[in-house]
């Protein structure tokens, strides 16, 4: 079986994390809310796995693909746990979809250059703050 990759289908995702996200007291069943965070948990797995695929395919020394890493580890932490049938779960999972798309977009962007072709300091470590700062969930 040959391996084909799909694009994600990333608008109806998007419009979702942005409606969880904005909840203030949302009056939904814990069953709804299980639905959600199944949505959100499996979106989070295809967009993970798409990270993966971009970070693999830097070079060895490009910044960006370490940053990739360490949000693919704080993914899979994030993804190991329970689902449950709460708001804050379904949050949860929504700044997670969102912390991914954040990276793959950063993955898929040119990359900052210094005249010596080389990543600049100032950008590896603007990215690695982003990257710590993306999961405060």
């Amino acid at each position: 079986m040959v391996a084909v990759e799909l694009p994600l289908d990333r608008a109806p995702h998007e419009e979702l994390v942005t409606a969880v996200l904005a909840w203030k007291e949302p009056n939904l069943t814990p069953r709804d809310y299980e639905q959600i965070v199944l949505q959100l948990t499996g979106h989070a797995h295809a967009v993970a796995a798409d990270v993966q695929r971009h970070a693999a395919a830097l070079p060895r020394n490009d910044g960006r693909g370490a940053l990739a890493e360490g949000i693919l580890r704080e993914a899979a932490g994030h993804l190991s746990q329970p689902i449950q049938g709460t708001a804050r779960c379904a949050q949860n999972r929504a700044r997670l979809v969102r912390a991914l798309y954040e990276r793959l977009d950063r993955l898929q962007a040119a990359p900052d250059r210094t005249p010596a072709g080389s990543t600049s300091l100032i950008t590896t470590l603007k990215n690695r703050d982003e990257a710590e700062s993306a999961f405060h969930l």
